[in-house]
């Protein structure tokens, strides 16, 4: 979203709309409207995604009918508001750790010059992806193990 002035501008080569490049210029890399609107944007997504995922009225149904309760909170409505307060409480946080992790190097970009660009957009990537490989081949070597164990069971029964 944030590139998509810049999109524009490229596709507007003879310059008849100028405002478009003014908007690409305030819209720049490390600059403060930019960096606003950066932060703005995750904070967004981050309460849109979890309105999307997490339904809190649901989960305290799902709580009540099997049986499940919160201590001190009363089944129902009141269940569902308190979920609703903590996973709002939850997602503030984790908005703003997500904002901090995501604009401290454009930051550092901007007032060192590194001449290079490593964002934590992409550290976020790379240490999730980082992460998911290290739980698979986890989860791997543990049915390997098992593996063996099944095998040696086998031969023990047969030999019994």
């Amino acid at each position: 979203l944030l590139l998509l002035p810049a999109t524009v501008a490229n596709f507007e080569a003879n310059g008849q709309f100028g405002w478009i490049s003014e908007i690409t210029a305030y819209l720049a890399h490390g600059r403060p409207l930019y960096m606003a609107l950066y932060v703005g944007l995750i904070v967004f997504f981050c309460f849109f995604y979890t309105a999307i995922v997490f339904n809190p009225e649901e989960t305290a149904d799902n709580l009540r009918k099997y049986g499940g309760f919160i201590p001190g909170i009363r089944p129902g409505k009141n269940t569902a508001d308190y979920l609703d307060y903590i996973l709002t409480r939850l997602t503030v946080v984790g908005a703003a750790y997500l904002a901090a992790v995501c604009i401290l190097p454009e930051i550092l970009i901007s007032e060192y010059s590194v001449p290079f660009y490593f964002g934590g957009t992409s550290l976020l990537i790379v240490v999730s992806v980082t992460m998911d490989t290290v739980a698979q081949i986890h989860s791997h070597l543990l049915a390997h193990q098992y593996e063996g164990l099944i095998r040696k069971a086998k031969l023990r029964g047969r030999r019994g």
